[in-house]
């Protein structure tokens, strides 16, 4: 892989993944793929790293993927797909995750940024599946995080429309967090990063653990699971750390144990 393809940055306990492929829209080809499922792997092994935040170079996040349609009509198509997967091991990730979505996120690109857990957006930012248009289908998972993100009816009229929407309609229908001029998207990125990262790490993971298994479960086995994630908290280090700052009056400074 051309060692540009993604910069791979750690700011203290933040792990920066930028894709950097602005001659092609920051489309995900293979190589790009098989870094990004790298990087995702080593960031949830490092016990350094407490959040992940994505984004692209240039004025977009990224517009799909590399493989056109001749390649996908004489190629192994399932092994070319696998190949070039990336949102179902960003999602495997226990870690938070924010997509700082500063341009265009299409197709793939899109997927990708469904996949994390909390979207910004800069306010000249565009998003959608116009792959639809082309008579293809979303196949990194799109066609199911979006209706879980924004709800049938808008994962319908995008997908079987293809249209676009604008930030600010992004923003309404549920699919991003909050937009933002583009030039603070990453500044604001990196706050709400810096601000995870202090919170209690087994917390933060438990806490995204049980919203994503609960959404998968009826209430009862839901609410189970996060009553038996709040017990396993109860014997760290992190709780006794948090409960002593706060009788001592201070910030705590929670280790990850």
């Amino acid at each position: 892989m051309p060692p540009t393809d993604l910069t791979i940055d750690r700011r203290d306990a933040i792990l920066v993944l930028t894709l950097n492929r602005p001659e092609d829209a920051n489309r995900i080809n293979e190589h790009l793929a098989s870094a990004l499922r790298d990087a995702f792997l080593q960031a949830d092994q490092d016990e350094r790293v407490r959040v992940v935040v994505v984004t692209g170079v240039g004025p977009v996040f990224s517009e799909g993927s590399s493989i056109s349609l001749p390649e996908a009509a004489t190629a192994d198509l399932e092994g070319l797909l696998d190949r070039h997967t990336v949102a179902r091991d960003l999602a495997r990730v226990t870690k938070p995750v924010i997509a700082a979505i500063n341009g265009s996120a299409f197709d793939q690109g899109l997927e990708l940024a469904l996949a994390c857990d909390i979207r910004l957006a800069s306010e000249e930012a565009s998003l959608g599946f116009p792959m639809t248009t082309k008579g293809e289908l979303p196949w990194d998972g799109g066609t199911q995080r979006l209706p879980r993100i924004a709800g049938r009816a808008t994962a319908m009229d995008l997908l079987l429309t293809g249209r676009t929407v604008d930030a600010t309609q992004a923003l309404r229908l549920g699919l991003v967090h909050q937009v933002l001029p583009t030039e603070r998207v990453w500044e604001e990125a990196l706050s709400l990063a810096a601000r995870i990262a202090r919170q209690a790490p087994i917390a933060t993971r438990y806490a995204k653990e049980a919203v994503i298994k609960g959404l998968d479960m009826p209430l009862e086995p839901g609410l189970r699971l996060e009553a038996d994630l709040s017990f396993l908290l109860h014997n760290t280090g992190d709780r006794a750390e948090g409960l002593r700052s706060f009788s001592e009056k201070r910030d705590p400074e929670f280790r990850g144990e």
